[in-house]
């Protein structure tokens, strides 16, 4: 099934929030990862990497399909903007032969790789509460 399509399937929009807002940022993680495995057969505890490809594909809007490698880190490079958008980083600006093109508004401060993860978890959990997306 293509992954827009199975994403948009699984939008909800009662109680959404509610379930978010009883939740731990611990616990909503682990929704995700289980989201992840469940919807799109990754592994168990999916690689950071593989949430943001997924999400990447998500935000281009083009469905599953054959991607070159080059394409593949232009769509992680699509998630972490997107991921980050709200958080002032970056701003969506235009779309150039399909693909979103976004606009650096401000550096990331210099982090460890630690903090980048968390950051990236952060930025999901608000992507998946922004969005919408039902966890259950």
């Amino acid at each position: 099934m293509e992954v827009r399509r199975l994403l948009i399937r699984c939008y909800h929009l009662s109680n959404t929030f509610i379930n978010y807002k009883n939740m731990t940022e611990s616990e909503i993680w682990k929704k995700i990862e289980h989201f992840f495995e469940v919807n799109f057969q990754t592994e168990k505890d999916p690689p950071i990497e593989t949430i943001l490809f997924l999400i990447g594909i998500q935000e281009l809007g083009s469905g599953q399909q054959k991607f070159t490698k080059d394409d593949k880190v232009n769509l992680i490079h699509i998630a972490v903007c997107r991921l980050l958008e709200p958080f002032g980083y970056y701003k969506f600006s235009h779309y150039n032969e399909g693909w979103p093109q976004f606009e650096k508004l401000e550096n990331l401060p210099e982090l460890k790789p630690n903090e980048q993860s968390l950051l990236m978890k952060k930025a999901i959990i608000q992507y998946f509460i922004d969005e919408v997306i039902a966890l259950d």
